[in-house]
């Protein structure tokens, strides 16, 4: 069971060779042997349960992110706050899979509510790299990747605001792939900053990522946002060639490659462009206005502090989790609050009030806005050129732990090779990572960006790019 991808699991299910509670136990028992390293997991589901379906995921286990609603199941978005909520609804994305006969073995640990990009944050504690576990898997989905490196299951589900599914794929040697906005439905989703939020997958192979999001994926009457489903498979459409498909990278991305493991980076990363030229692909360096780049963290920061600080308002321990103590409402929701959330969420969260604040949101948030705007527009007239933008997936391999670092503080310096995964958030464009080489023993990973619902087409090439470095699994 272990390392199989979904095709390989369900061809033994289908002859006979092992029986789908079988392939659940064992994912079990890796997952319970592995917590203790890795800790992948808030909440391990260990009775098989599964509805029958024809689909290619049926009886096959999987993992899901704690932040998405499951009926009955605790679901705690890896927040103290939340520690003790269960839903009494299903997410769509859940719901979907579940009709699907797919049978969820856990619920995965993520950074709080979503809100960080190490690992180290949940409220059950720090997610350890499998490969390494003294390194960060990354995050937001955290748990989801671990999960999937470990091989405990063949696919997880993440969510990704700003890279949360794609950078943890990188630092864990997996593929993540963010369908395009609207693509996939978020309804029972717990809200992170609503116009950058994406549901992913985290597969071993770009053939498992599409045939996940052909189960997912589609028109949700309860989001609002979702687009109407194609009518065709993306996983019974992937073969075709690299042939006269057009890709750029960003030449000041690059060139801020020039230092340490971002050298190495680099240095693999022209590794794959000789490659894919040599299958007839043309690629193509352009610049891109260094002004834009320089403030895509920022820009992220801002919307997202803003909008998460709204969404998670009715977090006030009235409804949901543990209430504080106090003598008034107000001195219930302050001591819930101030007890419940850990340092990094009080502190965006306060940062996002001041940003929300009258005088304020001209200068910051609607300043913001207007940034992604331009942003997006830029990418928008090369995405009429090009049929995608390649670029690697970080800057290093997965960095050691170290929990008393600040993981969310902005840096003297712009880490353009770190932040800009975000462009894909800011446009809803689909995004996918799939490894590409290693530095020492440690994975690094490109990552493909193409337009709006050209889905397809990413997953594409995406393909035909895991066959051409030799990652298929």
């Amino acid at each position: 069971m272990k390392d199989k991808s979904i095709l390989e699991l369900r061809s033994l299910i289908d002859e006979g060779k092992i029986t789908s509670e079988e392939v659940f136990n064992e994912s079990i028992k890796m997952a319970n042997d592995s917590q203790g390293t890795v800790n992948a997991f808030v909440t391990i589901i260990d009775k098989y349960s599964k509805e029958e379906s024809d689909s290619l995921l049926s009886g096959i286990p999987y993992a899901l992110k704690d932040n998405f609603s499951t009926k009955g199941i605790l679901t705690t978005g890896s927040s103290n706050i939340l520690k003790d909520y269960i839903p009494v609804f299903d997410s769509t994305v859940y719901k979907k899979l579940k009709e699907a006969g797919a049978v969820l073995m856990g619920k995965t640990v993520l950074d709080e509510l979503a809100m960080g990009g190490s690992g180290l944050t949940g409220h059950t504690g720090i997610v350890r790299n499998p490969l390494d576990n003294t390194r960060i898997t990354g995050g937001s989905s955290a748990g989801s990747a671990a999960a999937v490196a470990m091989g405990t299951v063949p696919f997880a589900i993440g969510s990704d605001t700003g890279d949360s599914v794609r950078k943890p794929a990188s630092y864990c040697g997996v593929v993540g792939f963010k369908p395009t906005y609207g693509r996939i439905s978020r309804w029972g989703m717990f809200p992170f900053a609503s116009s950058l939020d994406h549901v992913g997958v985290l597969t071993r192979n770009v053939m498992d990522a599409a045939i996940v999001t052909d189960v997912i994926k589609g028109k949700d009457e309860k989001d609002m946002t979702t687009l109407e489903d194609e009518s065709f498979k993306y996983s019974e459409n992937l073969e075709s060639s690299l042939e006269g498909k057009k890709l750029f990278y960003i030449k000041e991305i690059l060139e801020s490659a020039a230092l340490g493991e971002a050298k190495e980076v680099a240095s693999n990363f022209y590794d794959v462009i000789h490659k894919l030229k040599e299958k007839g692909c043309i690629v193509e360096e352009i610049s891109f206005r260094k002004d834009l780049l320089e403030v895509i963290y920022p820009t992220y920061f801002i919307i997202s502090c803003a909008e998460s600080t709204s969404n998670n308002s009715n977090l006030t321990g009235f409804i949901f989790g543990p209430r504080g103590k106090g003598d008034t409402p107000e001195e219930v929701m302050i001591n819930t609050r101030s007890e419940g959330f850990a340092e990094m969420i009080k502190r965006r969260f306060i940062i996002g009030s001041y940003i929300l604040e009258r005088e304020n949101q001209e200068k910051l948030f609607l300043n913001a806005k207007r940034v992604r705007n331009m942003i997006v527009t830029e990418m928008n007239k090369l995405f009429e050129k090009y049929d995608g933008l390649v670029l690697p997936a970080a800057g290093g391999v997965a960095p050691k732990i170290n929990p008393s670092e600040e993981v969310d503080r902005l840096g003297d310096e712009y880490l353009l090779l770190e932040n800009h995964l975000a462009i894909g958030n800011f446009g809803g464009y689909p995004s996918i990572t799939l490894p590409s080489g290693f530095i020492g023993n440690m994975p690094i990973a490109v990552n493909l960006t193409c337009k709006v619902k050209d889905d397809l087409n990413c997953l594409q090439i995406a393909y035909q790019i895991e066959k051409t470095l030799g990652g298929e699994r």
